[in-house]
């Protein structure tokens, strides 16, 4: 039986060099915030709000058009650390 993540970081590399991490509560989350806000303006260079999930009060914003790469990792919480 396939586990499920706690949650989802998303790891945005950004143009210059910068990485950001957000994270998101489920992998349906990140999607619909990747093909409803990144994906349609991929080329634009306005501002789009990108979630922060467990920062109340912060957001963060950037321009669609200087994300090169993201990277997703499910994060599994449980009682026992596995390294």
């Amino acid at each position: 039986m396939p586990r499920t993540p706690s949650e989802i970081a998303v790891h945005i590399m950004l143009e210059g060099g910068h990485r950001e991490e957000v994270r998101f509560p489920t992998i349906q989350d990140f999607q619909k915030w990747y093909s409803n806000e990144l994906v349609p303006k991929s080329g634009s260079e306005d501002f789009i709000n990108v979630p922060i999930k467990n920062i109340q009060g912060e957001y963060m914003v950037l321009r669609p058009s200087r994300v090169l790469a993201l990277r997703v990792e499910p994060i599994f919480s449980g009682s026992v650390d596995r390294f």
